[in-house]
């Protein structure tokens, strides 16, 4: 899509002179603060099984691709030679994870990495203020710097040392960039014979601009204010010319319910594609924040109810591979969009304060994307499917798009390598988030994962606060609080939705609370401690077509599938041909994995939700749980669901949608193995639901089936 240059140019130079009018009572470097306010990268540590998650990650392929990878260890960026596209965006999708995951451990290995990343980068900046290696108008893409950014941001946050030099740099950048945009949005819109994103990346994507760049005008203006506002409207403006404005995709009238060959659709492909929905949920906000136009709060909410009711995965990703289609568990799930809705909920639910959306949060963070994930974290699939009873190459593509039969395999780079180097920022950020400050001057926490804060509150900062998380939520009800401060402060823990009214603190019944969810503690100085215990019971979801899901507190709980694995080395992803020895690690820990059911292991039932029992172990009430927690058999609570073996069919080399096949019972009725959905590999999530009503002498038999009793 391109536009004359006497046409954009008029309209870059008319917006500029606009640029400010059109933000009454947000004027200089003040802008909307969200409702909950987040701590510096750093102030957070992770404790009990999250560390260990974070830990293993730094350990696996996250924390040594910069060793042998070659989008990283060879990117152009620190001086290499590689890149997968001309987007330029592999290593600075790295960078924007392994930040937070260095500093979040304190890891001192991963530290070195980024910051070996950083002065580099910073190090050679061109003499006009660029970013990165690209030399003509051609090759410079503005997309990959707002990552860049945004890891630039985080560094500067968690190590003040670095701080004035990555600001100067940012500082010398936006004027580059605000004199592209002006300059008929060069580096955003594609002209001539530019080659930097000729698909329109960017232009879908140009809000992403904005955190950094707020993140600079609140804290760093240095009179320099107007040029940054107008360099993030002017890549709104950009996006707009192209015809990417998301306000125009999140209504009720435009969103698409179910998108297939039939469907209208008059919008830009750029709206349906997962990864940029993903991110695109935080356009409004985006906005909002330099505006205060309340209407872009609501086309939040709004946004992320037409998601959740069309497009939302039981796992709480969007599916999609590589687009929006419709809520039949064959279709992929992209790793990438777990990663982006991740850290765009908890951005969200800064701002909204719904209690819903952090659940959804947490829903992804436990369920949709660590099942994409290898437990030792050196492997990952490209999408994952709902009900996904083999993970290996399949003998055809056809029911996905864009995407390659090889893409549910566990591996290095099974399909696009965007996933390879991005999934690392989400358990990172999801860490950084976890806690909150609130507009009373409070701390909340509000994802319940283990963890420790460090901060100081108040309004002359003096109130030195610590407060370790600690538990095995989401795998146990129990969340233990030990609190220090220098001076009383003000509490909160959130209480999930699904939290029956049985929950407690200190052993006293919750009061109740408002769509926040928050409950309200008030914390004396000096050393005091607190417990929650979150009451959790199996909730079944019931879909189309007579199907159903299960969940336990924030946990899908999916069909558990003994498998066989076998590896093999990876191959690239364009060619299919095993890749060469300097993008794989050199001590052989990189493998593509298939993975296919034990003979015997049933994954062809239908489910009666009626009768569901709860299984658990000690371990789930302390602080002991199996490393890795997300594999087969680790974690502390299992289901027995009432079940049958069916004659299910198999179509384009997986599982027919459930609800469009004849259920025609095969077996006799049985309590199958069902086990939290993130450590679950093989697995059916979706089911038929039929009624058994001969359950007798089944409970003591059945148990062995698929697994342990």
């Amino acid at each position: 899509m391109r536009f004359s240059r006497f046409f954009i140019a008029f309209a870059a130079i008319s917006r500029a002179e606009k640029v400010l009018a059109q933000t009454p009572g947000l004027n200089g470097s003040s802008l909307v603060q969200p409702v909950y306010g987040t701590l510096d990268l750093g102030s957070i540590k992770p404790l009990g099984w999250f560390k260990d998650q974070l830990q293993l990650e730094a350990a696996g392929l996250s924390g040594n691709m910069f060793d042998f990878y070659r989008f990283v260890h060879d990117s152009k960026y620190i001086g290499g030679s590689t890149e997968y596209s001309a987007l330029d965006e592999a290593s600075p999708y790295w960078f924007n994870g392994l930040v937070p995951l260095a500093f979040g451990l304190g890891d001192e290995r991963i530290l070195s990495q980024v910051k070996y990343y950083l002065d580099y980068v910073l190090d050679h900046q061109q003499a006009d203020g660029w970013l990165g290696f690209e030399q003509s108008h051609e090759t410079r893409g503005l997309w990959a710097r707002c990552l860049l950014l945004l890891g630039m941001i985080q560094y500067a946050e968690a190590d003040p040392s670095q701080t004035d030099r990555i600001v100067d740099a940012m500082h010398r950048y936006v004027g580059l960039a605000n004199s592209m945009l002006r300059n008929n949005y060069t580096g955003l819109i594609v002209h001539g014979d530019d080659v930097f994103d000729t698909a329109g990346f960017g232009v879908g994507r140009t809000h992403e601009m904005h955190i950094p760049l707020q993140w600079l005008l609140e804290r760093y203006p240095r009179n320099n204010s107007a040029i940054i506002r107008e360099t993030m409207d002017l890549m709104i403006d950009g996006g707009v010319v192209w015809g990417a404005d998301w306000r125009t995709f999140w209504t009720e009238e435009a969103y698409p319910k179910v998108l297939d060959d039939s469907t209208p659709y008059g919008l830009s492909w750029v709206f349906i594609h997962g990864v940029n929905m993903a991110e695109g949920l935080r356009y409004p906000l985006a906005i909002y924040r330099n505006t205060g136009d309340e209407s872009l709060k609501a086309q939040t909410r709004t946004a992320v109810d037409l998601l959740a009711k069309y497009h939302r995965s039981l796992a709480g990703t969007i599916i999609a591979d590589e687009y929006i289609s419709d809520l039949n568990p064959s279709r992929g799930a992209e790793l990438c969009i777990a990663a982006e809705v991740m850290f765009s909920s908890a951005y969200i639910y800064q701002y909204l304060g719904d209690n819903d959306i952090a659940d959804w949060a947490e829903q992804i963070a436990f369920n949709a994307f660590p099942v994409s994930v290898a437990p030792d974290w050196w492997s990952h699939q490209y999408v994952q499917q709902e009900n996904q009873p083999w993970s290996r190459n399949l003998t055809t593509d056809d029911l996905w798009t864009d995407v390659n039969s090889y893409a549910n395999v566990f591996g290095l780079e099974p399909n696009y390598p965007c996933c390879t180097v991005n999934h690392p920022q989400a358990y990172p950020k999801f860490l950084a988030n976890s806690f909150v400050t609130t507009s009373d001057g409070g701390l909340a926490h509000v994802f319940l994962i283990p963890s420790s804060v460090t901060t100081s509150l108040g309004d002359d900062g003096k109130n030195a606060v610590v407060v370790d998380a600690g538990g095995t939520y989401p795998f146990g009800e129990v969340i233990t609080y030990n609190f220090s401060a220098t001076s009383p402060f003000i509490f909160y823990i959130r209480i999930p939705t699904w939290a029956s009214q049985n929950s407690t603190i200190n052993g006293k019944a919750i009061s109740s609370t408002d769509s926040s969810g928050l409950q309200k503690l008030d914390i004396p100085a000096g050393q005091s401690s607190a417990s929650i215990q979150l009451s959790m019971t199996p909730r079944v979801e019931s879909r189309a077509n007579n199907t159903a899901a299960i969940y336990y507190g924030p946990l899908l709980y999916a069909l558990a599938i003994d498998y066989d694995s076998q590896s093999s080395a990876p191959i690239n992803y364009r060619t299919q041909q095993v890749l060469a020895a300097n993008s794989t690690d050199p001590e052989g820990r990189t493998k593509d994995f298939r993975l296919t059911p034990q003979a015997g292991s049933k994954w062809n039932i239908a489910i009666d939700p009626r009768h569901i029992e709860v299984v658990g172990g000690n371990s789930s009430r302390t602080n002991q749980l199996a490393s890795p927690i997300w594999e087969l058999g680790a974690p502390p609570v299992e289901l027995r669901v009432a079940a049958v073996e069916i004659d299910w069919p198999v179509e384009l080399d997986s599982p027919a949608d459930p609800g469009y096949f004849t259920v025609k019972l095969t077996g006799t009725p049985f309590m199958a193995r069902f086990v939290p959905y993130g450590s679950s590999k093989l697995h059916m999530a979706l089911l038929p639901v039929v009624q058994l009503d001969d359950l007798q002498g089944i409970n003591k038999t059945a148990r062995n089936v698929n697994g342990r009793k």
